[in-house]
């Protein structure tokens, strides 16, 4: 097994970058001096990094909450996090600072404000009355521990219940305690003999604000008379409780128990449960009591004006259900309707058309919270449909295994893939419109297309439309449906190198232009796929089988381990290629029994139905040699122009003519390199009774890293890690460009392969493409990573590329003419060129970057990107009518070079790589953007443009908008008079200061918030407002209390909170595959 040099790796992430070390100044060579007429417009003042948008369903949710007026809905998670959607296309994402765990979130209804409750005892309150919501207010309890909280509406006093079951109060406007403290053993007194555990419930009486609710975990309710300080009612029940709700008259409440059991109780009837109800309880003869089930962890209880109340629950299933899917039960009058989720419950919430706790509730949907999605189920409907989600929450439907970004992509193809997209949709959802309408779009200053692709486990790829800072899926392509599935373990084929996920996809190759797509899979495959928008049935599945392994003898290596091994060219499926005949190709096992020729998966030979969209165009699959495995594919490449794919792994190159569907190159590395090898290897003859070793079937992902972390190991073979299709010079005599395809390698080596393409039309599938090493041969140090070429004024040459047209319909006579006189030919100008012309190939590796001159070869510029560490992702793109390098570095330096000059412009430290995923999809693309999957379900987009980063305020959505809050509900003559109606009760009055007295120093820290200028600014009215001037009111009189106090409380509990963050990332990631992360 090659050894991962986990000591290199750390090193790479602590080291400082040294991109412009003094040592690697731009060097000049004369090349006739045309060089320097080239005018170069970037400067560093173009460039700027920041986030821009978060996509995708927040990684381990813990907390759900709901502004029924505002119609925003939030989401807190394990690692400090807090995501809000409005209406599609209004999201937001915020971190806390700590990463502690969210445990509750609780709006200020109308306000635009939230309240988070973290795990590390902090409170935080939120100001989203501006675009990038930050926190006002920040409470630091010392000595208890926050269980629960409650903030009822139209207040400013947060209640705030604690593990020891004390009720402290805190008021959201100063953030600062009251005096006002309900005690656990004043509100038990001696209707207990222990202590009744942590608060589990907290709410006011809907009828009477005066009257507190409170829930301890051991089954005790008290009645808390908040204006005389004592205990109204105690309701004690042997079974442990879970969650408390109201009926809104505040006559009745219902608990939810750890038996599985709710019991409904009469305010005024403390003795005993009013009813016991067992959801999901067999229930037995004799009267006996039910069995015992499952806690059910919250329940709900809503009225309607127009009949029965809906009770609403989680959990509660019987134990003997083993196996059954997490559920949600609606309890509707006599009907009791179980709703399966596919993952366990967070959390729930009921939206209702009111925000007053006090009228009949009127719900129409649940918003249920799952541990890897959010649904929303439609209670006006009948059968309780769920609505179609609108948020791009699917991305990791599948784990994503790789990603690619385009930018600036022509504009029919989202139409065109929409198009296909949206005859995949699902059926049966509710009829209505999404409830989480809030918040307000910005204002699109971006208007050129993006897409995102994303490679999955499941061998799926999806694609997104990714424009102006929104995501929306537009297709699914699944590419395992060509292959025979195994029905269980024991029914799989011995010939799979990979335990599980042998679809998995690995490399993406897209031509926008032609839409030709082409993948690499985790089993040595590679399918080439074409774009209809017309449903064909293929009778017979194209496809080629290719043997590629290789032996040599290493002089640099003595002590040969994991020796990388020799040529034996040809393949089973190319009637020109040279088989040994120790391996006759229709054998499937060599003549000791060893496995051979045969691939790792088996395609279906049945006719496959092509639906709309991307259709197969073939298959082609590395096969076992002499009972070693195939290496995964570390570089692919596809050119539509040229009609050819090609891919390599550790052992060697092979390239395809998907026209002509035959193998034309297949190739060791060594031998790319003819007599020129600078390693002196010997190829060997193969070594036919070679055991399989275990070593060479390494499952995990970091295995087929394509480039740049395979290189990390030093004993590795060297790989292909680079390809490049272009018309340009290949040799220094050339006088005109040609067809060629440059390869890069992990030994820092470049070589080039001349392409001799037959003419188009009919003549290209009847005449062989003619392939041969040029001899070219160029060093860098590192493992090539990118190419890419420059024509004589600076400008990107793109790879040649056919138009797109449909392959599927019929060609008229004039179609046909045209296609015989077309010849794919590079949309580069410099095949128009004089002969003196030059152009500029851009070669960048892990450790540096070179721009060569071409024909002549002269290295004319070159950089050191890095000393100490290595680059993971380098991109050409362009940006503001230029190009420039972009790289991302192993120890979080995002870097941008002017080009050709290679002048450094951008030098920024990010993000140091902490785990594979962040490697394996980091990508930067056109118009300064770029992308990486920051958790296994979510993507992070960033910006590396200055004028990006300007326009970003406008561009991002609003969530606060001034909306009226709804009348409160009419009292009536008659309640009014005789005093039926809801109780107001004057908190000021009985929490401020005056009446309560001031709350001890040492229980909580005043932390102020960083956003507590912009919070003043965007409060206008209503609390918030309030907030804002009693706190400027304060400021100037000058009585920030104990301020200096309050910045090292501050200090003391960030460099806290980072030295446990740090610790915990440091234990998380081990024994897992990347992607499971």
């Amino acid at each position: 097994m090659r050894k991962f040099n986990i000591r290199k790796v750390l090193d790479g992430l602590t080291a400082v970058s040294s991109s412009a070390s003094a040592s690697s100044a731009a060097q000049q060579q004369q090349a006739g001096n045309r060089e320097s007429e080239i005018q170069e417009t970037l400067q560093s003042e173009h460039f700027q990094l920041c986030k821009t948008v978060r996509h995708g369903f927040p990684y381990q949710p813990s907390a759900l909450a709901f502004d029924p007026v505002q119609k925003i809905l939030a989401i807190g998670t394990q690692t400090g996090a807090l995501r809000l959607f409005g209406r599609p296309g209004v999201e937001c994402y915020c971190q806390h600072d700590s990463g502690a765990a969210v445990i509750q979130l609780q709006f200020l209804i109308n306000e635009g404000a939230l309240v988070s409750a973290l795990a590390d005892d902090t409170l935080h309150l939120w100001n989203l009355r501006q675009k990038r919501p930050a926190i006002l207010h920040s409470l630091k309890f010392n000595r208890e521990r926050i269980t629960f909280c409650h903030l009822p509406f139209q207040s400013k006093w947060l209640y705030v219940g604690t593990e020891r079951g004390n009720i402290h109060i805190v008021n959201v406007e100063s953030f600062t305690l009251s005096g006002y403290v309900i005690m656990w053993n004043k509100a038990i007194e001696l209707s207990s003999k222990s202590h009744p555990g942590p608060i589990v419930h907290i709410s006011d009486n809907p009828m009477d604000e005066g009257k507190l609710l409170i829930g301890f975990e051991s089954g005790t309710v008290v009645l808390w008379d908040l204006k005389s300080k004592k205990a109204d009612y105690r309701y004690t029940h042997d079974e442990a409780i879970h969650s408390v709700a109201w009926h809104h008259e505040g006559k009745q409440f219902i608990c939810s128990h750890s038996d599985g059991t709710l019991t409904i109780w009469n305010v005024k009837s403390p003795t005993k449960p009013f009813q016991t109800i067992t959801p999901h309880g067999k229930q037995l003869k004799d009267g006996k009591k039910p069995e015992p089930c499952k806690p059910i962890l919250k329940v709900e209880y809503k009225t309607t004006r127009a009949g029965e109340p809906f009770i609403i629950l989680s959990g509660g299933l019987s134990y003997d259900t083993v196996g059954r899917r997490p559920c949600l039960t609606v309890m509707h009058g006599k009907s009791t309707a179980v709703l399966e989720m596919d993952y366990s419950i967070v959390d729930f919430l009921t939206l209702c058309e009111t925000p007053y706790p006090n009228d009949f509730q009127e719900p129409y949907a649940v918003v249920v919270l799952l541990e890897k999605d959010l649904v929303l189920i439609d209670l006006a409907q009948n059968g309780y449909p769920i609505f179609e989600n609108p948020y791009p929450l699917t991305i990791h439907e599948s784990p994503v295994t790789c990603c690619e970004y385009f930018a600036d992509c022509p504009v029919d193809l989202i139409p065109a893939l929409y198009s296909v997209g949206a005859r995949q949709k699902r059926q049966g959802y509710s009829k209505k419109e999404w409830p989480i309408s809030g918040g307000n779009w910005g204002l699109v200053t971006q208007s050129y297309p993006e897409i995102i692709i994303t490679g999955h486990a499941d061998g799926s790829i999806k694609f997104w439309d990714a424009s102006a800072i929104t995501l929306q899926v537009l297709y699914k392509l699944k590419t395992a449906k060509v292959f025979e599935k195994s029905r269980n373990k024991d029914d799989r084929p011995n010939t799979d190198i990979v335990d599980e996920d042998p679809y998995a996809i690995q490399i993406i190759s897209w031509c926008p232009e032609s839409r030709m797509l082409c993948i690499a899979g985790v089993s040595a495959h590679v399918i080439i796929y074409r774009f209809s928008k017309q449903e064909v049935t293929t009778e017979v599945v194209p496809m080629l089988e290719v043997r590629l392994l290789y032996e040599i003898n290493d002089v640099e290596s003595p002590d040969g381990e994991q020796v990388p091994p020799l040529p034996t060219p040809g393949t089973g499926s190319n009637p020109q290629s040279i088989v040994p005949q120790s391996h006759p190709s229709t054998s499937s096992s060599s003549s000791d029994g060893l496995r051979d020729n045969v691939p790792c998966l088996k395609v279906k030979n049945s006719p496959l139905k092509q639906s709309p969209g991307y259709q197969i165009e073939l298959v082609i699959q590395l096969v076992w040699v002499s009972g070693e495995p195939p290496q995964q594919i570390t570089s692919l490449a596809v050119n539509s122009a040229y009609g050819l794919v090609v891919f390599g792994n550790c052992n060697g190159i092979a390239m395809v003519d998907y026209l002509q569907k035959t193998v034309l190159l297949n190739l060791g590395t060594i031998e790319l390199y003819g007599s020129n090898d600078p390693y002196r290897r010997e190829p060997r003859s193969p070594r036919k009774t070679r055991q399989p070793s275990g070593d060479v079937k390494d499952n995990s992902f970091s295995r087929s890293r394509s480039s740049s972390v395979t290189s990390i190991d030093k004993e590795s073979r060297e790989a292909i890690s680079a390809l490049h299709f272009c018309e340009t010079f290949t040799r220094k005599a050339d006088t005109s460009p040609s067809p060629c395809l440059w390869v890069g390698t992990t030994l820092g080596t470049v070589l080039v392969i001349v392409l001799n393409l037959p003419p188009g039309g009919e003549q290209r599938l009847l005449q062989p493409v003619i392939v041969s090493p040029s001899g070219t041969i160029l060093r860098l140090k590192g493992a090539i990573l990118r190419m890419a070429f420059l024509d004589t004024t600076g400008s990107l040459v793109p790879p040649a590329h056919e138009p797109w047209r449909e392959h599927n319909v019929p060609e008229d006579k004039d179609e046909k003419d045209k296609l015989k006189k077309r010849r794919p030919v590079s949309v580069s100008p410099s095949s128009s060129q004089e002969i003196s012309e030059n152009q500029y190939a851009v070669i960048c590796s892990e450790k540096q970057a070179k721009v060569i001159s071409l024909p002549s070869q002269n290295c004319i510029y070159k950089q050191n990107i890095t000393e100490t560490s290595f680059v993971l992702r380098g991109d050409i793109v362009a940006l503001s009518n230029s190009i420039c390098l972009a790289c991302f570095c192993a120890n979080g330096h995002i870097m941008t070079f002017s080009l050709p000059s290679l002048r450094p412009l951008l030098d920024v430290y990010y993000l140091p790589l902490t785990n594979m995923r962040i490697a394996r999809t980091f990508c930067f693309t056109n118009n300064g953007q770029a992308l990486y999957l920051v958790s296994p379900t979510e993507i992070q987009r960033l910006t590396y443009s200055q004028e990006t980063c300007e326009n970003l305020q406008e561009m991002l959505g609003e969530l606060f908008t001034p909306v009226e809050t709804p009348e409160a509900p009419n009292r009536g003559f008659f309640k009014g008079l005789f005093g039926g109606g809801a109780q107001s009760l004057d908190r000021e009055e009985l929490f401020g200061e005056s009446a309560s007295g001031k709350a001890s120093r040492s229980l909580a820290q005043h932390i102020p918030g960083p956003g507590g200028i912009e919070g003043v600014k965007g409060a206008a009215s209503g609390v918030a407002g309030e907030l804002a001037r009693a706190r400027l009111a304060l400021d100037e009189r000058g009585q920030k209390l104990g301020e200096l106090e309050e910045k090292t409380a501050a200090m003391l509990y960030s460099a806290d909170s980072f030295s446990k963050h740090a610790h915990e990332m440091m234990l998380k990631y081990k024994d897992k595959k990347w992607y499971q992360f």
